[in-house]
């Protein structure tokens, strides 16, 4: 991995970020022969959330060349989720799922699992500078982007076309004035790992936990076991409802998971290993997810909610649909983006919106804590909670809110 050269380096692909989306998109653009910069702000390994994968996730891994350096990494292996609400449980094993593919995957400590990935990319021959923030990109036939690097050496990269892969930091959107309202509420989120000592027959620690407050079903925590005895836990909510000063949200955050019965007996003591963070407004749109000479990836398009762990696939998802396209576009190929990018990722999108909406209002509660529940159904909402919600042979994706509307009706008839 370097740091930079001379003041303009010609690439056919600027990359911007070293995430998940960066870092499988330069792999599969290297894959195709071309000559990729990664430019990454921070340093790493560095703290992210977001550390429950699908198993949707681990094609595009396979995919990218990754998937041996991951499975060799010795994550937490996970199989499915379970929900707790008040004295209710309801649990989804992956592997029975209507969709085909990966039913297993991981739960990650995004720190080392982000470093492997890019570490992959840089492999397999992708130009990788971090320290190295994008200060502005001149959109166009061939886009222009300028760099700083720690030293503050300034220069220019040319590419023939720039990916924003920049997460949570959303480049473009911020320096190309793309933002757009986004349709879901200000939710925040409290966080943080404990070193949880759950034994070893109290809970399945091959599966995510999804608890609801017993006294709000708007807010909802989550329990992912990792290895090494750590678990991350947190707390998602309307952003008010978690707006309390940095040195309480330690105690905020111990007091709320005292009140949810199945985490207090769990995890209602356990040291915490960090302070707790707090990260709020998450949820963003743009009105597309391209233009002239760029495309957005990941969060740096569109972030939902974090309750489905769909963020790291939507973004692995986004990376093979870009490299895919762009590889035709850079061979000569005339390629529609709204047609063959923005249109198809937004379809999975789309179904993961339903799912997190209904969840708020409570009506997918209710159809997944349903005692009665059809094995055929089931196992179609297995598959879009396993992150295949692109498959439209699943009626749960192919018409997300009528089904979902019927069935809670359904469900509510009991």
């Amino acid at each position: 991995m370097t740091k930079h050269s001379s003041k303009r380096t010609a690439v056919d692909v600027a990359i911007i970020g070293a995430g998940p989306a960066g870092a499988v998109a330069a792999a599969l653009l290297r894959k195709a022969g071309r000559s990729v910069l990664v430019l990454e702000r921070q340093h790493f390994p560095r703290f992210s959330i977001g550390e429950s994968l699908l198993p949707q996730s681990m094609a595009y891994l396979e995919e990218a060349g990754m998937l041996q350096a991951v499975v060799e990494a010795g994550f937490q292996h996970k199989n499915g989720a379970y929900f707790v609400y008040r004295d209710q449980t309801s649990s989804f094993d992956f592997r029975d799922k209507h969709s085909s593919g990966w039913g297993t995957t991981y739960q990650v400590e995004r720190a080392l699992f982000d470093d492997i990935l890019i570490r992959c990319a840089a492999q397999q021959g992708a130009d990788v500078r971090f320290g190295h923030t994008v200060r502005a990109v001149h959109t166009g036939h061939m886009p222009l982007v300028d760099v700083i690097d720690e030293a503050n050496h300034a220069y220019q990269i040319e590419a023939r076309f720039v990916l924003d892969a920049s997460g949570f930091g959303r480049v473009l959107p911020r320096l190309l004035n793309l933002e757009t309202p986004t349709r879901m509420p200000t939710r925040a989120a409290l966080f943080t790992h404990v070193r949880d000592g759950i034994p070893v027959d109290a809970s399945d620690r091959n599966k995510i936990c999804i608890a609801t407050h017993p006294q709000r079903r708007d807010v909802w925590f989550w329990m992912i076991p990792l290895a090494g005895g750590r678990s991350s836990v947190g707390c998602v909510a309307e952003a008010s409802f978690l707006d309390v000063p940095e040195a309480e949200r330690d105690a905020a955050l111990r007091a709320l998971i005292q009140q949810e019965p199945t985490l207090n007996r769990l995890i209602g003591s356990a040291p915490f290993l960090m302070p707790v963070r707090h990260i709020g407004g998450y949820s963003a749109n743009v009105e597309r997810l391209h233009g002239p000479g760029y495309a957005l990836l990941g969060n740096a398009g569109e972030f939902l909610d974090p309750v489905f762990s769909s963020g790291v696939t939507i973004a692995l998802r986004s990376a093979h649909l870009a490299a895919h396209t762009l590889n035709r576009q850079l061979d000569g190929a005339t390629v529609d983006w709204s047609a063959d990018y923005d249109a198809p990722l937004r379809k999975g999108i789309d179904t993961f919106r339903a799912f997190v909406e209904r969840w708020y209002t409570g009506e997918l509660q209710d159809i997944i804590y349903y005692p009665d529940q059809a094995p055929s159904i089931r196992r179609m909402i297995s598959a879009v909670l396993a992150g295949y919600a692109w498959d439209e042979s699943n009626p749960y994706v192919a018409d997300p809110v009528r089904r979902l509307t019927a069935l809670h009706e359904v469900c509510m008839q009991r």
